[in-house]
């Protein structure tokens, strides 16, 4: 079995948790490989992200040097905070082997947008793409077209389109609602809109979404990475014709981990 490792950064306080999860990989003879920019994933059975939820919302990005059809499922160990994506802590790594080499864990399908802009190449976000107005004082225009229908122009710091994954990060601070990973949709979540009005809207993910942006010194914000906008942009946004799989080992689900991110009060029993 072979298993690719990516991460950004070890702390020197994670590093014996870090030495014990390689030194269980290699008790078991799994092949390890590890993962730089541009590398392929392609013949690896598992990705495992070591980091918090932004290192994993990276390593989406090795989509677009594998077959994506071939993707393996990408299993998040929760190296920093929040971790809600990072579903697997550093407490009993063993364990977290033994249960991933036995099977014993569930796979979850999550939708990506796949990003189209000019001068740039193809790319995909997990959870959100949004347009922000950057560090400029001005406010932002943003007109919004799904399926070439005008919805309305979004005059504030900015709009987020996120997926069902990324409706829990971005969009929910900015009021966007909750979606669970199997919906199929996308939420359009104003950033500080002024018009009040403008409230988070629901569509399809089988809807085209365009954004044309009009501002100075506005950025793009892909998941994780940022990038100037010129001053007249406009980005146009699709569910990816692929999926990611993300695992979840036993006795997680969407609404456990919403519990215990969100602190959603104690546990009703059955």
């Amino acid at each position: 079995m072979k298993i690719a490792l990516y991460y950004r950064h070890i702390d020197p306080a994670d590093r014996p948790a870090f030495d014990q999860l390689i030194a269980t990989l290699v008790a078991h003879h799994v092949d390890t490989v590890t993962l730089r920019d541009g590398d392929s994933v392609d013949g690896c059975h598992f990705l495992l992200s070591i980091g918090g939820d932004g290192t994993l919302l990276s390593s989406v990005q090795f989509v677009r040097s594998s077959n994506p059809a071939a993707f393996p499922p990408i299993l998040g160990i929760n190296f920093g905070h929040l971790g809600f994506l990072t579903t697997v802590g550093k407490e009993n790594l063993s364990g977290m082997v033994d249960d991933l080499l036995a099977g014993r864990y569930s796979i979850e399908e999550r939708s990506l947008l796949q990003v189209e802009r000019a001068g740039a190449a193809t790319a995909y976000a997990l959870n959100e793409v949004f347009a922000h107005r950057g560090d400029s004082m001005s406010l932002l225009r943003t007109q919004v077209f799904v399926d070439d229908l005008y919805v309305a122009t979004y005059t504030g710091d900015g709009v987020i389109v996120a997926t069902p994954t990324g409706s829990t990060a971005y969009s929910l601070s900015c009021g966007g609602p909750i979606l669970t990973p199997d919906s199929r949709c996308l939420a359009i979540t104003p950033i500080s809109a002024h018009t009040l009005t403008l409230r988070p809207i629901i569509v399809p993910d089988t809807a085209r979404i365009r954004l044309q942006v009009e501002g100075l010194q506005s950025t793009l914000g892909i998941d994780s990475r940022r990038e100037a906008l010129a001053s007249a942009a406009t980005i146009a946004l699709q569910r990816a014709p692929f999926t990611i799989r993300l695992i979840r080992t036993a006795g997680q689900n969407f609404f456990s981990a919403i519990r215990d991110k969100l602190m959603w009060g104690t546990e009703v029993r059955q």
